[in-house]
């Protein structure tokens, strides 16, 4: 009896701890709780019941303000806000029809606002070459983002992706936490003139990835390079018209555990087909700012990426907290691309403080270097006009290389809000050496509903 005693007064305790740890997890889950991942909070259980099944609902809003506090091309000091709202389901095809090793996902988002970078900071003849607000862009309209369908082959050795989605969600990829736009996402897609669309346009694409072993891959793509889904009202396009050519990237990543820390290494290459006109050559090789003849076209464009992100230590051995660094590079086709090379390296320690061990603190420097031709072709477009002064409106401002620097720090409010202030300095706006310098203060905001 004494036996059976204990037995029950040890599943009384048990039953007792399970239904704090479920009463926890219930709080835990409700709208707003600090504990919770969705600001809305799980719809008493309905929603994790439907991920169960198969459904993930995503949504999420990203807010950037930007003021002019010294400097630029108009110190008339303002502010600025830009914003964008995401909708979109993922799916598991397995759980939802039996169809093994399958995903799915539909994305829409609206972005709307100004952007600080424009005519505060840049000079509005040559505008900034990265962005204040990096969230700012691509038209205050509602686009389809993702529509796509993935599948597993082989033991997941291959894996192909095909629908309508940008390069940058699966090559050059990066995360996105600063707010200058140098620090944020893929920067192919920030630098390689008019081929390569990031997020939020999407193009027809398919992507193949070959798992070579548990820390090495490689993928190939082709994605429709098309303009005309820039344009306002087309953010629903599914059609190929107003197609120009393909973008074929090419990439080889390596994610291996150094001191038992993560990392992720990645080197890639793309190929544009489409037509792409000569940044200062005309059709007879002579300069066309001098001539007036029409650009040569090239029947293709070309570029090249390194990106390397590692942790580096953690902290009490404590390995979600820690020193994290990062780096980007990337290379571009000197005939015809604006930008012939960009670099950039950030630090990020997250978990700083003991009171605050999900904050972070971040500090990023980034070059983005003109292609000479690009400079040339503005002095002999100048000399032709018979334009030396820069204060004339006519005059096409000279540009080289903009330094950008941001240092950020995240409050991790709850679960699915960080709040992020920031300043950024920025020498020579859009490379132009007759901009003054700027500081910009900023406020990142990022939610999941």
């Amino acid at each position: 009896m004494k036996k059976k005693h204990v037995n029950a007064r040890l599943i009384c305790q048990v039953s007792a701890a399970a239904a704090l740890v479920l009463a926890g997890n219930a709080m835990a889950a409700d709208a707003f709780s600090s504990d919770s991942k969705w600001m809305t909070g799980d719809w008493g259980g309905e929603r994790t019941k439907l991920i169960e099944q198969g459904i993930d609902i995503k949504a999420d809003y990203v807010g950037e303000m930007g003021a002019n506090l010294h400097g630029g091309y108009d110190d008339d000091k303002t502010g600025r806000y830009s914003d964008q709202f995401g909708l979109g389901v993922a799916l598991d095809l397995q759980k939802l029809w039996g169809w093994d090793n399958t995903q799915a996902k539909i994305q829409l988002t609206n972005r709307n606002g100004y952007n600080i970078s424009n005519d505060r900071v840049g000079d509005p003849r040559a505008g900034t070459l990265s962005s204040s607000q990096e969230v700012y862009g691509r038209g205050h309209m509602v686009r389809l983002t993702q529509l796509w369908i993935q599948h597993q082959f082989f033991d997941n050795k291959l894996d192909v992706k095909a629908g309508y989605f940008g390069e940058g969600e699966d090559f050059n990829t990066f995360p996105c936490d600063f707010q200058n736009l140098a620090f944020c996402g893929s920067q192919v897609g920030n630098w390689a003139t008019n081929i390569w669309y990031n997020w939020p346009v999407s193009q027809a694409a398919i992507r193949v990835k070959y798992n070579i072993n548990d820390e090495l891959y490689a993928q190939i793509g082709a994605y429709n390079q098309n303009p005309s889904q820039l344009e306002h009202g087309n953010g629903f396009k599914l059609s190929g018209s107003g197609t120009k050519g393909t973008v074929l990237p090419v990439e080889l990543v390596w994610s291996p555990k150094v001191n038992s820390l993560p990392g992720e290494y990645r080197v890639g290459y793309y190929k544009s087909t489409a037509d792409a006109n000569d940044v200062r050559e005309d059709v007879n090789g002579f300069d066309a700012a001098t001539t007036g003849d029409e650009y040569k076209s090239h029947s293709s464009k070309h570029g090249y990426w390194f990106v390397a992100q590692q942790q580096l230590t953690s902290h009490n051995g404590d390995a979600t907290r820690g020193l994290n660094i990062a780096a980007n590079a990337t290379f571009h086709d000197k005939d015809t691309n604006f930008i012939d090379n960009y670099q950039s390296v950030m630090l990020v320690y997250k978990g700083p403080f003991d009171a605050r061990p999900k904050d972070d603190i971040g500090i990023g420097a980034a070059r983005i270097h003109v292609n000479k031709d690009v400079k040339r072709n503005a002095e002999l477009l100048n000399a032709s006009n018979g334009v030396s002064d820069y204060d004339n409106a006519a005059f096409s401002p000279i540009r080289e290389t903009e330094y950008n620097y941001e240092l950020n720090y995240g409050f991790h409010v709850t679960n699915w809000l960080t709040v992020r202030p920031n300043l950024q300095y920025i020498t020579h706006p859009g490379g132009v050496d007759e901009v003054d310098n700027a500081l910009v203060a900023g406020l990142k905001i990022q939610s999941t509903f």
